[in-house]
This record gives C-alpha cells, structure tokens and sequence, in this order.
C-alpha cells in the first residue's frame, strides 16, 4: 500500500476484523516497526526523528483502559502539554490557552473538575480527543474512536472530528468498523482488503466499486446508491 495524507483531512482506515488496521496505525505513530516499507513525516523518516520532537508532531487516541481513571479531566488535559513543559511539568500561559481553546471546541468546560470515572464513554472520548487537542500536532491517530457508543454519539465524534481536521487544519486519521459513516464523513478512505488496499475519496471508491467485495457476497453486498450495506435474508 502507499499513501498520503494532507493537512486539513479527514480520513478513515477500514477493513474486516483481523486485517490489520490497528496494526498499520500502530505503525504510523512509531508504537511497533514497519514490517516493511517506511513512514515520512514532512519528509522526515518516522524512526530517525527524535520522541520529543515526534510527540509535538503526533497524538495518538487509543483504545486501551486509561491506567488511572481517579484523575480529573482537568489534570488529564494538562498531560497534553507535557512536550512543551519542562522537567517541573509547569504550565505557561500558552499551555494554559491551548488548553482552554481545545475545551472550549469540545464543550468540556461542565466536566473539568469531574473525575474520569465519573464521566459516561462518549464524555471520556470528547476528553481523549481533547487530551490529543491539546498536544496541538499537526496529525492525530485514533484506533476505533467511536468503540461501545450509541448511533448518536458515534455521529457526534465523527462530526467533531471533521470540524477538527477543516477547521485547525489538522490531519486526521481513524480506523472504524464504521464504514457508513465514514463514508458520509471522510475526505479520503483507505480500504484494507489484503490486496490492492485502495486510498481514494468515498465517491470515488464507490464508483470503482471498491466496496463491493468487502464482505461475503452471500451475505452482505453494497449499495453504491445510497452508499449503504444490505444483508441478503
């Protein structure tokens, strides 16, 4: 596979359970070695660059049970900044902006002295994704953002994410099960299907038919008028 991405885009990597996507994420972020090939950012080979340095370039949202809970969503945002900080972990009046500027977009400020724990999946997401705003990279990665959320709240992270990535010119990338949505949503998609993996706009996937063999053809096939899965009873 090869592929870009640009600044201000929303993109998505989809595919089966067991393709990979979580594995080519975990890729792009450094978290695990290329199995071959090689990741640039702004022409720079990932793993030459430094980690500070990485860190003010990517944020990551994983999946992964945060490893305390008892923080206050206050005091996990502020871990946002901890590239820019010194060894003190003080924060600047900079620090303080971007913090407030990333809950303000995300609409946190009635949760901030709230303990995580006490905080519902879709609010916690809202404060993971803000936790990654705050970092202020230029690309964030999320692996399945929209895991264990209703149909509403699902939309409304895929929204926020579309507003984040055309409004602050950032670049996102997700993977989802979600492919409908990200259909809607996205302005690129790349299709994991362990052959010639397509990387194009959803119009354009749609028309060369490129959801079509997704899934099982006895049981599940595309409807590129509607751009829509329908199950064969």
């Amino acid at each position: 596979m090869s592929f870009t991405l640009n600044k201000g885009e929303l993109a998505a990597i989809v595919g089966v359970n067991g393709i990979g996507k979580s594995t080519l994420l975990r890729t792009l972020c450094g978290f695990q070695p290329e199995l071959m090939g090689s990741v640039h950012i702004n022409g720079d080979e990932l793993n030459t660059i430094e980690p500070q340095y990485l860190a003010q370039q990517i944020s990551v949202v994983l999946t992964e049970t945060m490893a305390s809970k008892n923080m206050s969503v206050k005091e996990l945002l502020a871990l946002g900044r901890q590239p820019y900080t010194n060894w003190l972990g003080s924060l600047s009046k900079k620090d303080i902006s971007v913090i407030a500027d990333s809950v303000s977009l995300m609409e946190l400020t009635p949760f901030l002295n709230k303990k995580c724990f006490e905080l519902s999946d879709g609010q916690l997401q809202r404060v993971m994704i803000a936790r990654a705003l705050v970092q202020d990279t230029s690309i964030i990665l999320l692996d399945e953002p929209t895991t264990h959320l209703d149909l509403y709240h699902k939309v409304q992270i895929f929204k926020l994410l579309k507003s984040i990535a055309h409004k602050t010119n950032k670049t996102v990338l997700f993977t989802s099960h979600e492919i409908e949505l990200a259909i809607q949503l996205c302005d690129k998609m790349l299709i994991l299907d362990g052959q010639t993996n397509p990387f194009e706009q959803p119009c354009k996937l749609i028309a060369n038919n490129c959801f079509d063999t997704l899934f099982p053809s006895d049981t599940i096939s595309f409807d590129a008028v509607t751009g829509s899965f329908k199950i064969k009873k």
